[in-house]
């Protein structure tokens, strides 16, 4: 019997804070990756599914390529490497407006590392031009596109708007052309395949990313300690979850913690509306801070954490 069923597996690559979650997150129609203004926010490969009739694409949202400082980063860079391998094709996400200065004749180093891997593995690629409403000059988009085209012969070029929802669809159309006939992998309803327990910490750790200081959350990372679901009164199901936010510095705690507790309350109230938006019902959420320094050095908190997978 015909398989009517077709899969691919996609790559999305780029350097840090390019927009790879978002647009993740505007393909599957839900967020299933948090997203921030400040660089290095995924920090694991997370897979976005979407589902379209009889052919599932799943998508590899892979921490942005930059040069390792830590063991942690390591562990990004290592991730973002291995999400290239047994997929059907990658898209190499890139800035319309980017914050360096562009030069045609020399691409930054972390994407032609991207490019290189792609030619190494023969790998079909989609170029994807992300936040062009940033874009004052859009006769500035063609001599980028053809910059990137120099350097790989690309499948596709779509310029877009993850934020914005503009081009996201025409990007997917894109990418259903890699898909192979194959058994879908997982249920059409299913969103990502990223444990209830990594899902609320992430939620949580976007609060921080948004609302704390500079310095303060890339040294942070969140250990969800409880979760179970209860009947109130009312017989109403509630989420019960209780939360360790870990920091490196006391001076942090202080920070994460605020005056008279305000920004941990801030940070925990949220948190709270987007994970009782995600499950769909009331959440009870506890949340207490701890200073374990130096922890993005140390291999045993990382492997706890599950920042190795």
């Amino acid at each position: 019997m015909k398989n009517e069923t077709k899969s691919a597996f996609i790559a999305i690559v780029g350097r840090p804070n390019v927009g790879k979650s978002s647009f993740v997150n505007a393909a599957v129609g839900q967020k299933v990756a948090i997203v921030s203004d400040k660089p290095q926010t995924t920090r694991t490969k997370i897979m976005g599914v979407c589902t379209k009739e009889k052919t599932q694409l799943v998508f590899v949202d892979t921490p942005g390529f930059h040069k390792p400082k830590n063991k942690l980063d390591q562990f990004m860079t290592k991730a973002a490497q291995t999400g290239l391998s047994d997929v059907e094709a990658a898209v190499l996400v890139v800035e319309a407006s980017p914050k360096f200065k562009f030069d045609p004749e020399n691409l930054p180093p972390a994407e032609l590392e991207l490019i290189a891997e792609f030619k190494k593995r023969k790998l079909p690629a989609v170029l994807a031009v992300n936040k062009i409403d940033l874009l004052e000059k859009k006769e500035e988009l063609l001599e980028l596109i053809s910059a990137y085209m120099k350097a790989y012969d690309f499948a596709a070029v779509v310029p877009m708007s993850a934020k914005k929802q503009d081009g996201v669809e025409l990007l997917v159309s894109e990418l259903l052309k890699f898909s192979v006939p194959a058994p879908h992998f997982f249920d059409a309803d299913t969103v990502t395949d990223q444990p209830d327990r990594i899902m609320i910490a992430e939620m949580v750790r976007e609060k921080i990313l948004t609302l704390c200081s500079a310095e303060v959350p890339h040294g942070t990372a969140v250990d969800i300690e409880q979760f179970y679901e209860r009947d109130n009164k009312e017989g109403e199901p509630v989420l019960e979850v209780g939360a360790t936010i870990y920091c490196e510095k006391d001076s942090h705690k202080g920070i994460i913690i605020g005056r008279g507790g305000g920004m941990l309350k801030k940070i925990g109230s949220l948190a709270r509306r987007d994970i009782e938006e995600f499950y769909g019902c009331k959440v009870s959420l506890k949340l207490w801070v701890k200073v374990k320094e130096d922890w993005r050095n140390r291999g045993g908190i990382i492997h706890s954490l599950g920042l190795d997978l």
